[in-house]
């Protein structure tokens, strides 16, 4: 048989808090050199979420491994939930837990906040594969936008996942 030639790598894919057993861990993932313009440091969005209201980190794993990270948060600006930060460690990428781990946790958001009807995430314009991957997953192109922090201007896509009144 084909398949038993095969080696099939499972992913089981889940998200935890981040607390004083794991924030080391996800403060040293990291994505490769040429993604760092695109995603703030892991360390900086765990100050932003002591900080500032309303912002949800969470840690992703496969099976035992910390492979991931997300940050979630409600957006006074745009009035709406919005995936502000979503990175898979270098070492895991281009084998599929991206795609694993977003498909999940769309699910896992849409289960904790049923009457929500809007995600939005946004990325670099020059980030075509963050922009694929999203789109892959349901949320269509919206306005380019710009602003500014640190010194450093960033023109960015906003992107919108819709679910309608159903799960799906």
């Amino acid at each position: 048989h084909l398949l038993t030639n095969r080696l099939f790598q499972v992913m089981t894919i889940e998200f935890r808090s981040i607390d004083q057993s794991n924030y080391n861990e996800c403060i040293e993932l990291r994505v490769n050199e040429s993604q760092e313009k695109f995603v703030a440091p892991n360390q900086y969005s765990l100050v932003q979420a002591a900080y500032e209201p309303n912002l949800y980190p969470l840690a992703m794993y496969n099976q035992s491994q910390m492979i991931g990270f997300i940050l979630y948060d409600f957006d006074e600006e745009i009035k709406g939930w919005s995936m502000s930060r979503f990175m898979i460690a270098e070492s895991y990428q281009n084998r599929g837990f991206g795609k694993q781990a977003l498909k999940q946790f769309l699910k896992c958001f849409k289960e904790s906040y049923p009457h929500v009807l809007k995600l939005y995430t946004s990325a670099e314009v020059e980030n075509t594969k963050a922009i694929e991957l999203y789109k892959r997953a349901g949320f269509k192109e919206g306005d380019v936008f710009e602003y500014e922090s640190g010194g450093v201007i960033y023109t960015e896509i906003r992107l919108l996942k819709s679910w309608g009144n159903s799960l799906s």
